[in-house]
């Protein structure tokens, strides 16, 4: 299973009120750290979809464990778990870099859909022999 790991400073855009990453922007990380996954195993959402597939996201979770705060240096580490069927699972794990506690971690679920018609389809060749 391959893990990408990307860095991500904390602008103050992301916080909220209080000081803190706004709990919906961990999403976006999520989106980050699965774009660079996919680029780093030779297979990115571009050329998915000029393969007739797209990855929307069915279900997400998240466990917020520590907060994330301004000027942070965050590592986001994302991995894929093996498809079933059509369904596509892609953990996060979010961390201050240089410190193994864990802030934020979770997933994002995805289906393999047709870019024409929306319907479920089969994960494309191309995907299986990098991911599968």
């Amino acid at each position: 299973m391959k893990k990408t790991t990307i860095e991500y400073r904390v602008p103050y855009a992301d916080t909220d009120q209080m000081g803190v990453v706004y709990y919906g922007n961990y999403l976006t990380f999520f989106e980050r750290a699965r774009n660079e996954l996919m680029r780093a195993c030779g297979y990115t959402y571009r050329e998915c979809e000029a393969d007739g597939v797209m990855l929307p996201v069915v279900h997400a979770e998240v466990d917020y464990k520590r907060p994330a705060k301004y000027d942070d240096l965050l590592e986001i580490t994302a991995w894929a778990e093996p498809p079933k069927g059509v369904r596509l699972e892609i953990a996060c794990e979010v961390r201050r870099k240089g410190d193994p506690e864990i802030l934020v971690k979770g997933f994002t679920r995805h289906c393999f859909v047709s870019t024409e018609t929306f319907r479920p389809v089969p994960p494309p060749e191309r995907f299986l022999s990098v991911f599968g």
